[in-house]
């Protein structure tokens, strides 16, 4: 989407970032990951395929993006005067040293109108059980919130064998809607109007420089 091509927003854990053409060559390493892609449904795609996928995103109005930098990584990173940017974030290619997954909400036509479909992915091993997943949930959550007005309800779709995501999302309020789909799949879907903030404080936002 458009509408978050310069947004950044800061997180407690985390920032999340507009997928920019400098993160496509790490985003494409983690899906050649045979794990990965089986997790996401994903199938893999050449680097030139990747590059368009992020270009097609960008223009996609119906698919919101966001790059999650860990900033437990973003720490050990200086910039390029040999300063140590403490966990602060500074557009630049050095930011993919930080990369550690992506969360998205599309909108699709098959699915009742205003309903906002969640995908979480943290590809970076180090970077797993650490609430990174939860708090980039709750940001999007938000954000979403705020920036899309027609948002009645978010909705995921989880295989029935990742009980660690199943229980995440419940734990975020979701719940499930039916039974096991033909893609072996579990349905859970949360009211915008059921959404709990991990605060009630505004979002930290900044432009992408």
């Amino acid at each position: 989407m458009k509408i978050n091509c310069n947004t950044v927003i800061i997180g407690k854990k985390l920032i999340l970032v507009p997928y920019k053409k400098q993160h496509v060559e790490k985003y494409h390493g983690w899906m050649s990951s045979e794990e990965i892609r089986e997790q996401t449904a994903s199938e893999e795609l050449s680097i030139e395929e990747e590059y368009e996928n992020q270009q097609s995103w960008y223009e996609d109005e119906k698919k919101c993006t966001f790059i999650i930098l860990d900033r437990d990584l973003l720490s050990s990173v200086v910039d390029d005067n040999g300063n140590d940017r403490g966990g602060q974030w500074h557009s630049n290619t050095q930011d993919v040293i930080s990369m550690c997954g992506d969360v998205n909400i599309f909108f699709n036509d098959f699915e009742e109108e205003g309903t906002g479909e969640l995908e979480i992915m943290i590809a970076e091993q180090n970077s797993r059980r650490k609430g990174i997943a939860k708090e980039a949930l709750h940001l999007m959550m938000k954000y979403a919130i705020d920036n899309f007005t027609f948002l009645k309800q978010f909705i995921v779709k989880i295989s029935e064998n990742n009980s660690a995501s199943i229980q995440l999302f419940k734990n975020l309020g979701f719940e499930q809607v039916g039974h096991v789909n033909v893609f072996k799949e579990i349905n859970l879907i949360l009211d915008k109007n059921n959404y709990k903030p991990l605060n009630n404080n505004p979002l930290e936002i900044k432009s992408w420089e």
